[in-house]
């Protein structure tokens, strides 16, 4: 455990039918908002290791379980990203936290752009990672590949094929033999639940937008990616940005879509630095840092 944190608690949490979980770990030193890490489809509340570890020493940090995540109920593919919002507001209700600092990435991003857009109050400032309005074309074959893998198998293609759609081919990445085995262990011992849980909210994706775009949020947002992301390119994750009137981009070098893996350490700075209102020019580990507050859109 690290030294600046108070053993962690688990709490459960129900709404509309659907049971979830929180993890909150406390900071003592902490002098921003609580930090709330919602991760990807198949990420559970235990997963965010280092991450959860670096935030620690500025902030509490809450993990959830939201319905369609780890230990928490399936949330059945129709449904929308409204459900676990609302579950997420719920949550911090329990715990009797109003305000959050939001990290949110990959499928759970449409969560946090969800909740900016319904309770915008609820949140002070949210990084976005490795996110987009809609998935391309070009991506649905390798999804629905790995839906069918989970399905009806060889269950043992379903990891590397998994893995492979994470992971960019691209030499450049930071620890990137690591970060592949940690992945194969991880879909390697999924178990039944994982897999209708997975099979669901890839489901989910595939049936509507990504992101509704209609109602832009009002919350200060920063969306990043790593610059050698292939399942949510660079490009896509930076014109949703646009989407949000007050909004930064930042773009990480030697990284894919696994930042929070593959560089640990940058991403707890980068979120210390926003969350805390500081600037983000010179960033050594970025190739792009843009406030697109300052670009004007096109009419």
């Amino acid at each position: 455990m690290p030294r600046n944190a108070i053993p962690a608690t688990t709490d459960k949490h129900r709404l509309a039918g659907y049971t979830f979980w929180s993890r909150r770990t406390r900071s003592e030193t902490p002098r921003l908002d609580p930090v709330v890490l919602v991760g990807g489809a198949l990420h559970r509340k235990e997963d965010w290791g280092r991450v959860e570890q670096g935030l620690l020493a500025f902030a509490d940090v809450i993990c959830p379980d939201l319905p369609g995540w780890g230990r928490a109920d399936l949330l059945p593919p129709y449904l929308g990203p409204d459900i676990p919002a609302q579950a997420l507001v719920r949550l911090l209700d329990d715990l009797g936290v109003e305000r959050v600092n939001l990290f949110a990435g990959s499928y759970g991003s449409s969560v946090g752009y969800r909740l900016a857009q319904t309770h915008p109050e609820r949140i002070a400032r949210m990084v976005l990672a490795g996110t987009m309005g809609v998935i391309p074309e070009a991506s649905r074959p390798m999804m629905r590949a790995a839906v069918a893998l989970a399905e009806s198998g060889p269950r043992e293609q379903f990891g590397p094929a998994a893995v492979d759609a994470l992971m960019s081919p691209h030499p450049d990445i930071a620890a990137k033999a690591v970060v592949h085995r940690v992945l194969s262990m991880r879909f390697g011992a999924a178990d039944e639940e994982d897999l209708a849980k997975f099979v669901a909210n890839t489901h989910r994706l595939l049936a509507r937008d990504l992101i509704d775009t209609s109602v832009p949020p009002a919350v200060p947002t920063l969306f990043t990616t790593g610059e050698h992301d292939t399942l949510t390119p660079p490009a896509l994750c930076r014109e949703l940005a646009f989407s949000c009137p007050e909004s930064w981009y930042v773009e990480l070098a030697r990284a894919d879509h696994l930042i929070h893996l593959e560089r640990p350490n940058e991403l707890v700075d980068l979120m210390a630095r926003f969350f805390a209102d500081e600037p983000l020019d010179g960033l050594p580990y970025a190739t792009v840092v843009e406030d697109l507050r300052r670009i004007p859109l096109a009419v």
